[in-house]
C-alpha cells in the first residue's frame, strides 16, 4: 500500500476529461481551474486514487506523478527530451544498473532524471552544463520530483572540455548540445572501449556533420533513429487514432568507442 499524500509533494490531478494538471500540496492552498476552485487540504492523508471535487462541481482523480508526466509539466528553462526519446536513449544507449554515464547539458533535468533512474544508486551520472539559470532551473526540477539531488549525480557547473582534467572516464555519454561534434575530442579520450555515445539533435543537417565526425574520434557503427509517437482513440463505439500525434522532436545518433 502506498503512503497518504502529505503536504509538499507533487500529486497529479486527472479531470473528467481526461486533462491533466500538476500542483504542489498545500494545507491552506486552493488550485483553480475552469471547473472551479478546489481546496488542495482534501487531498492530504488520502492513498492515491482518491476522488475530489472542485467547488464547481468538477471531480478530479489525485495521483502521485509519473516520471513522464512531471517531465510534460516541469518547469523549464531549455527545452526537454521528450518522453518518447528518453525511452529510446535509455534502451539503445544501454543506459543500465551501474553504468557511468557523462551528460551535457544538463538542461532542464529531464534527461539528468531519466539517467539516474537508469544507473540506480550503484551507477553514476556526471552532467555538465555552461548556462547558470539552465543549471538552476535543472536543480530545482530534480529536487522537486526525487526529494534531493541523488547520491550518485554530480551536476558540474562549466564547459565540457574540464572532463578531460577530471580523470574520470565513462562507458556511455548522452549529449543534448547543439555542437556535438566541437566536443568529441575532449570526450573520446575519456570513454572506455566499447563505450556507447548517444547524441540527441534536432535537424537533419547537425546530424550529418556529427556523423561524418564520428570515425576520427575512434567512434564506429553509427546509427541514426527518429521516434514518432501515435497514440489511439479507444472506446466501446470506436477505435481509431488520435487527431493529433507527436511526431518529430529529435534525431538519436549513436556509435560505438573502439579500444
Amino acid at each position: 500500500m502506498t503512503a497518504p499524500f502529505e503536504v509538499g509533494e507533487r500529486v497529479l490531478l486527472i479531470d473528467n476529461k481526461e486533462r491533466h494538471y500538476l500542483v504542489k500540496l498545500a494545507a491552506t492552498e486552493t488550485f483553480h481551474t475552469h471547473g472551479g476552485a478546489l481546496a488542495l487540504d482534501g487531498i492530504i492523508g488520502h492513498e492515491e486514487g482518491v476522488q475530489v471535487r472542485a467547488d464547481g462541481g468538477m471531480v478530479f482523480r489525485c495521483f502521485r506523478p509519473r516520471l513522464a508526466d512531471w517531465v510534460l509539466k516541469m518547469p523549464r528553462g531549455a527545452q526537454v527530451v521528450y518522453p518518447k526519446d528518453l525511452g529510446q536513449i535509455v534502451m539503445w544507449g544501454d543506459i543500465a544498473p551501474g553504468k557511468r554515464v557523462l551528460e551535457a547539458g544538463t538542461g532542464s533535468g529531464a534527461l539528468t532524471l531519466t539517467l539516474c533512474r537508469a544507473v540506480g544508486a550503484q551507477g553514476r551520472v556526471v552532467s555538465y552544463e555552461e548556462r547558470e539559470e539552465h543549471r538552476t532551473q535543472a536543480i530545482a526540477n530534480i529536487e522537486g520530483f526525487a526529494g534531493k539531488l541523488p547520491d550518485h549525480l554530480e551536476l558540474r557547473a562549466g564547459e565540457m572540455a574540464q572532463v578531460a582534467r577530471s580523470g574520470d572516464t565513462f562507458d556511455r555519454c548522452v549529449l543534448d548540445l547543439p555542437d556535438p561534434w566541437e566536443q568529441l575530442a575532449v570526450i573520446a579520450p575519456v570513454l572506455e572501449p566499447g563505450a556507447i555515445l548517444c547524441a540527441y539533435l534536432p535537424t537533419v543537417l547537425q546530424v550529418q556533420q556529427l556523423v561524418l565526425a564520428f570515425e576520427q574520434h575512434g567512434l564506429i557503427h553509427a546509427e541514426t533513429m527518429e521516434v514518432l509517437l501515435r497514440t489511439w482513440h479507444v472506446t466501446s463505439r470506436s477505435v481509431r487514432p488520435d487527431h493529433r500525434m507527436v511526431a518529430h522532436t529529435g534525431f538519436l545518433s549513436l556509435a560505438r568507442k573502439l579500444g
